[in-house]
């Protein structure tokens, strides 16, 4: 779980994750997921925050199933599709949600 606080050091990050997901045309539980997995998982390095944060996004369309492809949402908030794909179980099985059945 994160604190209030990091709502509040990380705004710029969470104002990005916001415009991806407008980009993304994201409904409203989307995003909130989105941001919950984001803070939740959040990285030390900035370098890493923007593969997180993408891979937060993919999930929570995932969980939400107002689902986008890994490609769509890479392109939203600016990273490789692979750096999607490397990402999005492990969030999965940190988080303790469990993956689609497809």
């Amino acid at each position: 779980m994160y604190r209030a606080s990091d709502e509040v050091d990380n705004e710029e990050w969470l104002a990005e994750l916001e415009a991806a997901a407008d980009s993304l045309d994201l409904d409203d539980e989307a995003r909130t997921r989105a941001a919950d997995l984001f803070l939740t998982t959040l990285p030390d390095s900035d370098r890493s925050k923007r593969p997180t944060m993408a891979a937060s996004l993919y999930v929570a369309t995932l969980v939400t199933g107002d689902r986008r492809s890994q490609g769509a949402v890479a392109d939203a908030v600016g990273v490789s599709r692979l750096s999607v794909q490397q990402r999005w179980k492990e969030l999965l099985e940190r988080t303790g949600l469990d993956a689609p059945d497809w």
